[in-house]
């Protein structure tokens, strides 16, 4: 909008001290509205500041009153910031008028207290003290004024034996006593600036007893007896001492074990002595040696004195192991139908107890139970004899067709364990012994397909790897066995080994090679289904189904053409058309349209469908001199459908195939002459042999045919030459009269270069470069790189006439003057005869 003046009050200097809280008003201005506005549209806004900061914010007071106050981030610090800033402030109305002035804002430097640093600044620092240590320098604070002046300390309560240095050193004054000294000092420091202002901060003193008296046992009792399998933390004894040094702290001795013992440790602290791992009476070498010795250690110190306490565990046995068997689990295989009463495991020679009392090591065999158990039986519970009792058949509907008995054997431990209420959970004591019984099945059956021909219907255009069909075969046999599916014969083709896969596993049909309802309608193949035994075979029978999957084929499917700007509507563009081809559609389903590239609709194509032959019409004319057309060179894209006897409710599920061709259609203007008038001159006509390096071949064809020609010349030529020696004037005469003026110009690629107007363009379809080309005449020239085509005016040479006398003379045209009555320019050709020889 207009730039006006709206920010009343500013430019303008304010100042604001640092340290200052958010919030704090910096400076108050108003904002005053042009006549046409209603208000505010945009706030006033610090746009901008100088140096960047976010440290101010412009507040609403009321009505158009404003003012800039502290943000508190970041707080304005005299020491550490610039000490100016510059505030640009814009505001809008809205009316669109704008305004942009500047608040610069100075910094105010204000007295700060002083500031600790170091440890003490972040935390209470307390400071370790041994008593009898000497008096001396135990600890330095160290603090710093914001203004760097200079600072005095001070140290609270002043009756505490330590003094404090003008450097902040702190000293003790006295040589300490744990034993009649407090233990702890609580000291008050403070840092003092030359104008009062003052920061205090904390430091704990505590002093440090140390070791000078020997602790000993006070514990009697030296022997012990705890069962076996006691859980690790189970207390044992609770062994104590005493410090004479220290009566009030019993932590400060430490207890350990002297002799290394797995089985027991020791509490450092408490000396309570716990089961640290498992302790087994039947194992080596507790089973011969039951008695653990230990000795318990007592110190205070690493420097200072110790004691040394001798006790024995005893060990007692329990009924702690169940009965184990090695395997604990058995598998056995018998066949279905096996005579009842055969004998299956024998489970006493693989259990024993290992208990080191024998009233502890006793068991038995009970508890024959899982599904199917009333086909086996035990012998006895001492023997531990399995034996099976029925007959088992798999096919049979009675049986339950389970593969592998589950069966379970309990072994249980018969001692009575020593039972008291300290041991509740000791009640008894058994284990599991897990028997597989597999039935071995036996294949009775072969597989049997449940077809015995399958047919599937497939469309020619089904994807490679497609599924087409299953086919399935079911086993009697039960559990029933793995059927593998396989194609014996049939599946390929005199171009494929092998067309149709089978999945080995599922007898999914899946196809391995295109299908193609023109090669082939029907494939006949023989699959196979084994149980690695016994198999069975089934015909499997594939129709092709034909899809319309060929595309219209056209042509030509590329093609340039020239056509001049007042080409008459309807007109086929010269003579061009297309003819197309589909393998598998009808000639009248063809559709023809121009798909991309048809500006303003001057092209179509007719008839536009029901035909497999179509020509390019031009619909309407140009029209360049409205500016209507802008476009000379048109490049179309006309596609070929084979949708036309569809129906419209089909479309959108029948199969389309699209053709394509592309057409370069180039319109040209047209040419201008000139009509002169001139005397007649001679004019030399000049010839550009043009060669292309990939024509190779043109020079030799070229300078063969050259000479073959001049060969028959010759030969016609001397016999002419000797009837007009014996019929013509003397000698001398002959010899200055030219008998015959021949002109070869032999060029491999001759392009006129004089008087003619190169109207259009195209591209050679050998060597693939571009040409120029004269819409009237036919005269061509290849086109360099950096000529652009335009109309140009030149002269125009036509070869030379032979006079009836035979003599050879040359004709030519030149540029005239212009007729400024002719309204259209066309070139002429005034013939001068040539001069003729002296008699």
């Amino acid at each position: 909008g207009k730039r006006t003046q709206l920010l009343k009050g500013l430019p303008a200097t304010s100042t604001v001290e640092e340290n200052s809280a958010a919030g704090v008003s910096v400076y108050s201005f108003n904002v005053t509205v042009s006549s046409l506005a209603s208000g505010v549209a945009v706030l006033p806004t610090i746009v901008n500041s100088n140096p960047l900061t976010e440290a101010f914010d412009i507040e609403w007071k009321g009505g158009l009153e404003f003012r800039v106050i502290t943000t508190g981030n970041p707080v304005l610090d005299y020491e550490t910031m610039p000490k100016s800033f510059d505030l640009q402030i814009f505001v809008e109305d809205t009316a669109g008028r704008t305004d942009l002035n500047i608040l610069t804002i100075h910094l105010k430097d204000k007295n700060e207290h002083p500031v600790f640093r170091g440890n003490v600044a972040i935390q209470t620092v307390t400071i370790y003290v041994l008593e009898r240590t000497p008096p001396g320098r135990i600890y330095q604070v160290d603090a710093a004024d914001p203004e760097n002046a200079k600072l005095t300390y001070s140290l609270l309560p002043a009756t505490v034996p330590f003094l404090i240095t003008k450097s902040g050193d702190i000293f003790s004054t006295k040589e300490f006593d744990y034993e009649k000294d407090p233990h702890c000092y609580f000291l008050n420091i403070t840092a003092t600036d030359p104008d009062g202002l003052n920061s205090t901060e904390t430091v704990n003193i505590n002093i440090i007893n140390i070791n000078d008296e020997r602790p000993y046992f006070t514990t009697k009792q030296r022997v012990y007896r705890i069962p076996e399998e006691q859980s690790p933390g189970t207390i044992v004894a609770n062994i104590t001492a005493k410090d004479p040094d220290d009566e009030d702290s019993p932590s400060r001795l430490f207890y350990s074990i002297q002799s290394s013992d797995r089985h027991f440790s020791i509490n450092p602290a408490t000396g309570v002595l716990q089961v640290a791992g498992r302790i087994d009476r039947d194992a080596l070498p507790l089973r011969l040696h039951p008695n653990i010795s230990l000795t318990v250690r007592v110190e205070d110190g690493l420097s200072s004195g110790h004691d040394t306490h001798q006790i024995t565990i005893i060990i007692d046995d329990v009924n702690d192991n169940p009965p184990e068997c090695n395997p604990s689990d058995f598998r056995k295989e018998v066949n279905e139908n096996t005579t009842p009463g055969i004998f299956l495991v024998d489970l006493r020679n693989c259990c024993k107890d290992i208990d080191v009392d024998p009233s502890n090591n006793q068991f038995s065999f009970t508890g024959l139970s899982g599904f199917g158990s009333n086909n086996f039986a035990l012998e006895s519970t001492v023997s531990g004899r399995l034996v099976m009792t029925g007959t088992i058949d798999l096919e049979n509907p009675a049986n339950p067709r389970v593969e592998v008995y589950a069966l379970t054997v309990r072994v249980q431990d018969t001692a009575q364990p020593n039972y008291s209420s300290k041991y509740p959970f000791y009640i008894s004591f058994d284990n599991i012994i897990y028997i597989y019984i597999r039935i071995k099945p036996v294949n009775e059956f072969s597989p049997v397909f449940r077809n015995l021909s399958y047919v599937f219907s497939v469309s020619e255009i089904t994807k490679v790897g497609s599924s087409i069909g299953r086919v399935h075969a079911v086993d009697k046999d039960w559990p029933p066995n793995v059927i593998t599916y396989s194609i014996v014969s049939g599946a390929g083709n005199r171009d494929y080994t092998n067309i149709f896969w089978i999945s080995p596993t599922k007898g999914d049909v899946r196809i391995l090679a295109r299908l193609d309802y023109e090669t082939t309608q029907k494939h006949i193949f023989t699959v196979q289904a084994s149980d690695q035994e016994k198999s069975t075979t089934a015909l499997v029978t594939v129709n092709v189904l034909e899809v319309n999957d060929e595309e219209p084929v056209c042509s030509p499917n590329f093609f340039s053409l020239q056509i001049p700007v007042n080409l008459a509507v309807g007109t086929n563009i010269n003579g061009f058309r297309i003819e197309c081809q589909d393998r598998d559609s009808d000639p009248r389903s063809f559709r023809y349209f121009i798909n991309e590239g048809n500006e303003n609709s001057h092209f179509i194509f007719s008839p536009s469908a029901g035909s497999n032959m179509s020509y390019l019409i031009l619909a309407s004319r140009f029209d360049y001199e409205s500016g209507l057309d802008t476009n000379w060179i048109y490049s179309l894209r006309v596609h070929i459908t084979d949708d036309n006897l569809v129906s419209a409710r089909d479309k959108t599920t029948h199969l389309i195939k699209t053709g394509t061709v592309t057409l370069s259609i180039r319109v040209i203007p047209n040419p201008t002459t000139v009509t002169t008038t001139t005397p007649g001159f001679t004019v030399v006509t000049k010839r550009e042999n043009l060669y292309s390096p990939s024509a190779w071949y043109v020079p030799f064809v070229i300078t063969a045919g050259g000479l073959l020609l001049l060969g028959l010349l010759g030969h016609l030529g001397l016999p002419l030459l000797a009837r007009l020696r014996t019929r013509g004037p003397p000698a001398r005469r002959a010899r200055r009269t030219a008998l015959f003026h021949f002109t070869f110009c032999v060029s491999s690629q001759t392009m006129t270069k004089i008087n003619t107007v190169f109207d259009g363009e195209a591209r050679d379809p050998v060597t693939g470069r571009m040409y120029e080309f004269n819409t009237r005449s036919g005269a061509r020239r290849w086109k360099k790189s950096n000529e652009p085509l335009q109309p140009m005016l030149a002269m125009q040479v036509k070869p030379s006439a032979t006079e009836d006398s035979g003599q050879g003379v040359d004709r030519a045209e030149g540029p005239s003057k212009k007729e400024p009555s002719e309204k259209k320019k066309e070139l002429t050709a005034v013939t001068k005869p040539a001069p003729k020889p002296q008699q």
